[in-house]
């Protein structure tokens, strides 16, 4: 078992812990009991009824023989079976004995159904994905696109779910159907195989890509112009900071990508891969009509857009918030340049942090590989779907980043008063359909979504988007703005496609003409995957549905609807997109950087990729241990996984020590960046007062300019009439409070925001620099006189949070992270929360770091994404590969499982990961049969 000794957070010894546990557990039984009545009494055994049975023997009537699962000191089990049917059915039942709240919400998350389980406060969020239809399509992809074979493991699957389900009551399963039962008389229905599939759309949902910076730039507009909207998104790095793919070239005669190879490995690598997207080219002559390639937007558009951008923070985040700060590391390194001659593959997607963890930890083993049982694949998965998602089997291992393609498009519709809209100067009904939500406590509430060629209606769902201002600037040739228009969404994953399949190819996949196949049928989210094999070679695919949009249309802002010239074309081909295979440089680092320089080829991937910064400084950490021959092990790679380097810092504190401050309080805040190496530790008191001053910065130079639909909710300021960001008199200033919520607020702080101020550093009077006097600071003219603002600002933010000593500020205290139960856990009873809740943990890392524990810096210093997981694969001895996951392998609050990992995670250690049969049987803890 991990120790629970954990110094830089603070947590106590194993025997508190676990005495904190038992507390616990008491005090949520005493309340229950004293403080809710109703008449129910829970008593201990009540609470760790839902608790799995990990030990013995159960009966599932539909198995065809015995299946063994076998669980370590994590509880993670490793499921062994003779058929894929017995298998994927024990995925299922295993999978709910841990996880089936969690599956329960997430379901109800992805179909518009959460008013069912938590009532009135869920019906904008329902009214919303009911318009998407994510459920909807996933029951499309079941029914005619995916294989009969994915068919039979997702029924599998579900009917696993259901054994479990039968014959219990909310109490059997978890505590929180027990306290879900105060108010709602909510029984769980029978999992079904589509329920699994949409799952895939909430993935998709949260990593689509740039239509959060489409809205951003839109409302941009009421403040700021093009030029100064334009510096706040420059151009990407390319000369500094290296694309994914640095070898090979896109044929323009085949239309296919050829992969650079240095020859090395056992495999050619020349397959291309299964093409199952259309596409007729470039195509479109949009000549600018309406909104597309302009480079400002309709004043009538701005309510719009606010509007959506409420109705996406209403959203449930299903694996993260969104944002090209954002995303996951993963690199590959060839045998040429490690200790064991062959490749090492690490991987750590960035998401929301949960409880439990996002991942779920799993081993699927055939005890013999057949044309019946085809399986031995163990790593990561999302409880509710059958499958790894990312891990490796015997033969290969995979990582997964995201790509950061844009595959989602906002449409201007012109609405006509009598009915349906406008394409071409006709009108076109819309396809329509009723939505009935049931409401738990109230009434049902039915609606009409309304759909476009483009897409569904999404301005149905907010009264802000349907209203349009008298002074909206479009060209000439838009209609008559009439009585308003409407905003369409246009998303590949509203489409359905085989990206189940993907999953089961994957996991079977046994070298990298396979895994190429497979690729081709992951059609979203659009991912960047990563490989390498046992044989040697390493390698990456670009996959996905990216669509061909029309000819000087990027997708940055919204198009208009009405007129068809602006509509996609087809999608990039398969075969067209990037991939690399065993290049010469002897690694791979993706890290949501560019995937390839936009003048090597023809097809637009996205117009707002990462910056950069993580995936150069992995690449730099690499190089800098390859240099001279060095050798590259397990363990450094777990080191660079950790690393916590500010690359803003290196930017800024030299010209921060420069300043010269008078004031002995900031002074002695500012000598504590002097000598200091940029690390982020936990305990680093320098890192708390950097990241201060850089929040100040950012809302001096820009935060502060925005438009208050970007600012941070119930934050109120003077600021200079629209369109003017210079100083301005007091009395010409108007108040305004800020709009957006905290962890979606700008300036985020993210590395884009590092190239906008790399952009403007050496330029001091740029215009950026300039602030209004207030009543404590003069105004700032210059960069360094707002640097010294900054500072000063920053020395009384951390006092008031830290104390008036430096000497005991650390930028753990600031930056910590809390782990939230879903839903309860956050919107529940406050006894509730706090029994379903755990932490803070004070972490080290940041923004734009390798140890991305990522926070807002327009909101504040908590952690609002961390890196998920994390692993190492070895693929010379994929025994000696290691893992770890930001929770643990259990749902119920008061198992020994539901945080075991979190303590090791927050130090960046990492834990045995058994995958052979004599590996996991010395690992087995517990074992449990599951008989016909």
């Amino acid at each position: 078992m991990p120790s629970n000794t954990n110094a830089s957070s603070g947590h106590s010894s194993g025997k508190k812990k676990g005495r904190r546990a038992r507390l616990i557990l008491i005090v949520l039984v005493l309340a229950i009991v004293a403080g809710i009545g109703y008449g129910t009494y829970w008593s201990v055994g009540t609470v760790r009824a839902s608790f799995p049975q990990t030990k013995g023997s159960i009966k599932l009537d539909g198995l065809s023989g015995p299946v063994d699962v076998k669980r370590d000191s994590y509880g993670i089990p490793q499921v062994y079976a003779s058929s894929d049917a017995d298998l994927f059915m024990a995925q299922g039942y295993v999978q709910a004995q841990d996880r089936f709240w969690e599956m329960d919400v997430r379901r109800h998350m992805t179909s518009g159904r959460l008013s069912e389980m938590f009532g009135k406060s869920q019906v904008k969020s329902d009214e919303f994905l009911r318009t998407l239809g994510w459920h909807r399509v996933a029951q499309k992809e079941y029914d005619s696109k995916l294989s009969p074979e994915t068919k039979k493991y997702l029924q599998a699957y579900a009917k696993g779910v259901n054994a479990y389900l039968a014959g219990k009551d909310g109490g059997d399963i978890s505590v929180e159907y027990a306290a879900l039962g105060f108010t709602n008389d909510y029984t769980p229905q029978k999992w079904t195989p589509a329920d699994s599939v949409a799952w895939l759309k909430a993935m998709a949902w949260d990593l689509r890509g740039n239509m959060q910076e489409e809205i951003d730039r839109s409302l941009m507009t009421s403040r700021l112009g093009p030029q100064q909207i334009a510096d706040l998104y420059p151009d990407y790095p390319y000369g500094r900071n290296k694309a994914i793919v640095q070898s090979g070239s896109y044929d323009s005669a085949t239309g296919t990508y050829g992969a650079g190879s240095s020859g090395s490995g056992n495999q050619t690598g020349t397959g291309t891969g299964a093409s199952t997207a259309n596409t007729t080219g470039t195509g479109g002559t949009g000549s600018g009509t309406g909104l597309a390639g302009n480079t400002e937007a309709p004043n009538g558009l701005q309510s719009q857009l606010t509007g959506l951008s409420d109705a996406l923070d209403k959203v449930p985040a299903a694996v993260g918030p969104n944002g090209n700060g954002i995303g996951s590391n993963s690199w590959v390194v060839s045998g040429e340049h490690t200790i064991t001659g062959k490749p090492l593959l690490a991987n750590d997607p960035h998401l929301s942090p949960q409880l439990p963890s996002v991942w779920y930890q799993m081993g699927l083993h055939c005890r013999s590989i057949s044309a019946s049982c085809q399986y031995d694949v163990t790593g990561y998965t999302f409880a509710g779907m059958p499958g790894v998602i990312i891990g490796h089997n015997q033969d290969i291992s995979w990582g997964m980043t995201n790509l950061g393609a844009d595959v989602t498009d906002l449409y201007l519709e012109k609405l006509n008063s009598g009915g349906g809209y406008q394409s071409d100067g006709k009108t076109v009904p819309f396809k329509t359909r009723k939505e009935t939500i049931k409401v738990a406590g109230g009434d049902d509430k039915t609606i009409t979504v309304r759909e476009t060629d483009n897409g569904p209606l999404i301005s149905d769902r907010d009264d802000e988007l349907v209203k349009v201002g008298k002074k909206a600037r479009v060209d000439t040739a838009a209609p008559d703005r009439g009585d308003g228009y409407g905003v369409s969404l246009r998303w590949t994953a509203l489409t359905p496609g085989k990206s189940m399949d993907a999953v089961f190819a994957l996991d079977r996949a046994t070298g990298w003409t396979q895994f190429r196949k497979a690729a081709a049928d992951f059609e979203v989210p659009s991912q960047n995957l990563i490989y390498a094999d046992t044989k040697g070679n390493i390698g990456y695919q670009a996959p996905g549905r990216i669509p061909v949009r029309a000819k000087g249309d990027d997708g940055s802002l919204p198009a208009p609807g009405w007129d068809s010239r602006y509509r996609w074309k087809g999608y990039i081909p398969q075969a067209a997109l990037p991939y690399e295979f065993n290049p010469k440089r002897g690694y791979i680092v993706t890290a949501n950087q560019a995937v390839i320089d936009k003048d090597k080829y023809p097809y637009h991937l996205t117009s707002d990729w990462g910056y950069g910064t993580r995936s150069q400084r992995i690449t730099d950490l690499i190089e800098s241990k390859i240099a001279g021959g060095g050798k590259i092990s397990t363990d450094d790679m777990r080191t660079m996984q950790m690393d916590n380097s500010s690359e803003i810092a290196k930017l800024l504190v030299p010209k921060l020590l420069k300043i010269d401050v008078s004031d002995k309080d900031v002074r002695e805040a500012q000598k504590l960046l002097e000598n200091w190496d940029y690390t982020q530790n936990p305990d680093s008191a320098a890192a708390a007062y950097f990241n201060s001053v850089w929040r100040n910065i950012l809302k001096l130079a820009f935060g502060n300019k925005l438009p208050k639909e970007l600012r941070v909710q119930g934050q109120c300021l003077s600021v200079e009439p629209a369109g003017d960001t210079g100083p301005a008199d007091e009395d010409q200033r108007v108040r305004e409070c800020g709009q957006r919520d905290a962890d979606s607020a700008q300036p985020d702080g993210g590395d884009r925001w590092f190239e906008v101020v790399r952009t403007i550093i050496d330029d001091e009077n740029n215009d950026w620099w300039k602030a209004p006097a207030t009543r404590t600071h003069a105004e700032a003219k210059t960069r360094d006189q707002l640097f010294a603002r900054a500072m000063r600002d920053a020395r009384w933010d951390v006092t008031a949070k830290l104390g008036k000593d430096v000497d005991t500020w650390s930028w753990g205290r600031l930056h910590q992270l809390s782990l939230k139960n879903q839903t309860l856990g956050t919107d529940g009873p406050g006894w509730l929360q706090y029994a379903l809740n755990r932490g803070p943990w004070k972490l080290g890392g940041g923004e734009a770091a390798v140890d991305a524990t990522g926070w807002n810096a327009a909101g504040g210093y908590g952690v609002i994404w961390v890196p998920s997981m994390r692993m190492v694969v070895n693929l010379a001895d994929l025994d000696k590969s290691k893992w770890i996951n930001l929770t643990g392998a259990s749902g119920h609050a008061f198992s020994a499982h539901y945080t075991d990992q979190t303590d090791k995670w927050s130090k960046g250690e990492l834990i045995p990961w058994a995958s052979s049969e004599k590996a996991v049987d010395g690992a087995t803890k517990d074992t449990l049969v599951l008989r016909p």
